[in-house]
């Protein structure tokens, strides 16, 4: 354990060195030798460490958007160097590596180890909150038996709270009615949502109004409300503020059938229209998916 601890440390040297300077990826290998030399002569895990240092480089853009969607409120270039490499390093083994040689609870241990040697001191927190979200997410024992009631009563009533405003949005063509849904790295496809009151001109909106203009943004569509499906609230990390709770209010709302013009964003990479037949066959999230039966269920009816 202790040489693979060393070897983790000499990659993540490797990718802040060449992170920080901005180095092109023909440079890595380069870096990489010198560190060895200087830190590890006749160290027996050589393999080891190349093949971490590969991964984590060929997962790179990968890695990133998973960063931004298990912290959406940090972007990876807001991120202190030696954390976000800490985290593609605690990331590829979660996500990539053989759970055989590194189950998922080393990796995240290793990732926090790293994080007290070489980070500031909230990093072990950040990187514990960024790979516990994704642990969680890729449905590990014990997801499925929490309920989101329960999760609620979890929350500590004196964390901070941040809103948000989401939407099933639905539209109309012809005897079709269709569903526009957005797409995540983790693979489910959920809700258009965001912050309200986010910056100073939109601090006073309302949830309605704020709901409409995160959709307008992130979907390229007007929408109007027709009424509130629901509520849901779920803990996270920011790595300034620590833990604080997100309150979402989700809405079912209208818009014309036209073509989707995703935003460019950390997290998302897809956005489609779906008739309502085939909502059923997609993978959603345990508390998105009550949200979108109601709403299936309203327009039924209408």
């Amino acid at each position: 354990m202790a040489n693979r601890h060393l070897s983790r440390s000499i990659v993540l040297q490797t990718l802040f060195e060449w992170d920080f300077a901005s180095k092109d990826r023909s440079q890595v290998t380069e870096i990489f030798k010198r560190n060895v030399r200087e830190f590890a002569p006749g160290h027996g895990d050589f393999s080891f460490m190349e093949g971490l240092l590969s991964g984590v480089l060929e997962k790179q853009k990968d890695i990133d958007l998973i960063i931004e969607k298990a912290a959406p409120d940090w972007p990876i270039d807001k991120i202190s160097i030696i954390d976000r490499n800490i985290l593609r390093i605690g990331l590829f083994e979660l996500l990539f590596s053989d759970k055989s040689e590194v189950p998922p609870k080393v990796a995240i241990n290793e990732a926090i180890e790293l994080s007290k040697a070489f980070g500031g001191d909230t990093s072990s927190k950040f990187v514990n909150g960024v790979l516990g979200a994704v642990y969680k997410e890729l449905g590990e024992p014990g997801k499925e038996e929490t309920s989101k009631d329960k999760r609620k009563t979890q929350l500590p009533a004196n964390v901070p709270t941040q809103h948000l405003g989401g939407a099933v949005v639905y539209a109309r063509d012809g005897e079709d009615v269709y569903l526009a849904l957005v797409h995540d790295v983790f693979g489910h496809w959920t809700l258009s949502k965001g912050k309200i009151g986010d910056d100073e001109e939109n601090k006073n909106e309302s949830v309605e109004d704020g709901t409409a203009r995160k959709v307008k943004k992130e979907l390229g569509l007007d929408i109007a409300i027709v009424e509130k499906l629901g509520e849901n609230e779920y803990p996270t990390y920011h790595p300034e503020q620590g833990k604080i709770k997100k309150h979402v209010t989700y809405f079912l709302a209208e818009s014309k059938y036209q073509e989707l013009h995703p935003e460019a964003k950390g997290g998302l990479d897809d956005a489609q229209w779906f008739k309502l037949a085939d909502i059923i066959d997609l993978n959603f999230y345990n508390d998105i998916l009550p949200i979108v039966t109601k709403a299936i269920n309203i327009l039924l009816k209408k």
